[in-house]
């Protein structure tokens, strides 16, 4: 019989940090499929779906304990906000006023700023078995932001295989907002995802440059080694010679997928060959971001992971659903304001199934 996967324990994600508990929610359907996450940065740290053969693994990468996600990578698993991405030297105009944000990537500010939503602690609620409910105020002024912005992140695991997330915002002043999920993927459990079968439904791209700030620039993916709309595996070409590739040292695409939808659309497929897994992306965003995972080198303790498993070089891949990073700075993007009175709303869903 197949080892039964490990479930990461509630006593070990419960803490006080900056005056407020910690803890760990368990999600779970009708067919024993189980999400764990946790109120520290809104943040997805365990998945359990099955392979081709019901046999039940873990598909995200994270850590078993809430003092080993603090030392760990920041992002994994999070909520990114108030801005995900890159803006760059740290500077938002808005109304001919600017706002002098936190640099925390060089003179650009990054994800939010030294905190963001990543490092905060959200109130939560257990809606149902199946559905938890995260929701955090940034401040005015928070990390250089104008206005209080009232944020809500809510995850719902279903009985058809998905497990869906659904963020809203308000705020009392004009602001700007940006908000993803991080988490780290990986449909084969262990290993690296250069095997990973990717397909992204996106012609066009928004090149970055060494910084990995997009230049405001528009080109077609077709004729390069970052067009995936007909499925290739991850690391075919991911050591090709293209300046997206080189800056990163591997993929860390912006592809466009059009205006903010009403209601979602399947971006991306991803399919792993040999546990026959297969991760459908939609999302109502205009762009996702794809991640090669180029960062992990497997260090102790920032890239140890569950069960002491070393997070090296493509472990994992994440696929962000957002608005482009620096989009405040380059109007040629869709806009990412927030307006007293208006209500920012997005989902994006992630349906899980296996090939025969």
């Amino acid at each position: 019989m197949p080892t039964p996967p490990r479930l990461l324990q509630r006593h070990a994600y419960c803490a006080v940090i900056d005056g407020k508990q910690v803890d760990l929610y368990a999600l779970r359907n009708s067919n024993g499929w189980v999400a764990h996450l946790t109120n520290h940065g809104a943040r997805l740290v365990q998945l359990l779906v099955p392979d081709r053969n019901g046999r039940f693994a873990d598909v995200v990468l994270g850590y078993d304990s809430i003092e080993q996600t603090i030392g760990g990578q920041p992002s994994a698993g999070a909520t990114i906000g108030r801005f995900a991405g890159r803006i760059r030297n740290a500077v938002l105009a808005l109304d001919g006023k600017i706002w002098h944000l936190t640099p925390n990537d060089g003179p650009h500010h990054l994800h939010g700023g030294t905190r963001g939503s990543r490092c905060v602690v959200f109130a939560a609620e257990q809606l149902a078995p199946d559905e938890v409910r995260f929701s955090y105020t940034f401040a005015d002024g928070e990390e250089g932001y104008p206005g209080n912005c009232c944020l809500d992140v809510t995850y719902t695991l279903t009985d058809d295989g998905a497990l869906q997330i659904a963020t809203t915002a308000t705020t009392d002043k004009p602001t700007v907002v940006n908000f993803t999920n991080h988490a780290f993927w990986n449909l084969g459990c262990d290993g690296d995802i250069l095997g990973h079968r990717l397909t992204i439904h996106a012609e066009r791209f928004a090149p970055h440059d060494a910084a990995m700030i997009p230049t405001g620039e528009v080109l077609e993916v077709a004729g390069t080694p970052l067009d995936f709309r007909h499925g290739d595996s991850i690391g075919r070409r991911i050591d090709c010679e293209h300046p997206q590739l080189r800056h990163g040292g591997g993929y860390g695409t912006n592809y466009l997928l059009g205006a903010p939808a009403s209601s979602p659309r399947h971006a991306a497929t991803v399919i792993e060959p040999a546990s026959g897994r297969v991760m459908e992306l939609h999302t109502t965003e205009p762009s996702l971001l794809f991640f090669s995972g180029n960062n992990f080198c497997g260090n102790d303790p920032r890239d140890i992971g569950k069960g002491g498993m070393p997070y090296r070089r493509h472990a994992g891949f994440a696929l962000e659903a957002q608005h482009l990073p620096d989009s405040p700075n380059l109007p040629a993007f869709a806009s990412t304001r927030l307006d007293p009175g208006q209500r920012f709303s997005s989902i994006t869903i992630h349906r899980f199934s296996t090939l025969p």
